[in-house]
């Protein structure tokens, strides 16, 4: 497990060059392309779908239904697998609800998704939503040579002074520091619709995500996060997607997102 956008050299989230070969087939190339395409479209077979609503039938089972909340704790525990993680996530907001309400608002006003690490924009759903989607790392090299921070962290200060958080749905699954720099942007005046932060380890995790919160809810940002050492991308990229989910029920009006 690598956190802080501490990839080998050459991976993709590192933002070096990746190991295809310039002389790819066409079978090859149209492989990549299908690959891409069925990642994208998730559930759609009978079968898988059948799988899928077996699956959130159960976790219904073991978490309440009653609130936009228990939408999220219900789907931290279809990631992980776990039932007790229910009891691990944590809303910054007037209510529990507001997070899941300012996050499903900014997927419906087509705002930017920005992830820290490519693995979890690469788990953020393509269907539903026609927000812009991208990742930090493989910003703000320059700094991070300067200064000697993570790589994580430099990218999203690079993008802060762009503009791009402010409105935007701020994802980070994997690296403490980046949630670390976001917090610092916050205090100095970003303002993200939305904030999801699960990052993981055993350095730091759990302390940025408390930062986090604390930072958040004195300038009254939203955020969803979870305390303890566990959390992670495909975490992070799922409660994402469970925003683009409640977004596409308001959409079809069988949710509502007023008070």
């Amino acid at each position: 497990m690598t956190t802080d956008g501490a990839t080998p050299e050459g991976s993709r989230d590192g933002g070096g060059e990746t190991a295809d070969a310039d002389d790819a087939t066409d079978a090859e190339t149209n492989d990549e392309d299908d690959f891409e395409e069925y990642a994208d479209l998730g559930a759609t077979t009978e079968n898988a779908m059948d799988i899928a609503e077996t699956s959130m039938d159960r976790v219904r089972r073991l978490v309440p239904d009653e609130t936009l909340a228990d939408r999220i704790r219900q789907k931290s525990v279809h990631a992980t697998g776990d039932p007790e993680f229910q009891h691990l996530v944590r809303f910054t907001g007037a209510d529990d609800d507001e997070p899941v309400r300012a996050g499903a608002q900014a997927v419906l006003d087509e705002q930017p998704i920005v992830t820290d690490i490519t693995m979890v924009k690469a788990g953020i759903t393509g269907r539903g939503h026609d927000c812009p989607v991208r990742k930090a790392i493989g910003n703000g090299a320059e700094l991070a040579a300067e200064t000697g921070m993570t790589r994580t962290a430099a990218s999203v200060l690079e993008l802060d002074r762009e503009g791009v958080y402010d409105g935007a749905i701020a994802v980070v699954g994997n690296a403490p520091t980046a949630a670390l720099a976001l917090a610092d942007c916050i205090e100095d005046g970003t303002r993200p619709a939305v904030v999801v932060a699960t990052p993981v380890g055993f350095v730091k995790a759990a302390e940025s995500r408390e930062r986090l919160r604390e930072v958040a809810a004195e300038h009254g940002v939203p955020t969803i996060t979870n305390v303890g050492r566990r959390g992670g991308s495909g975490l992070a990229a799922g409660l994402t997607n469970e925003l683009v989910h409640v977004a596409s029920d308001v959409r079809e009006g069988d949710v509502s997102l007023d008070d």
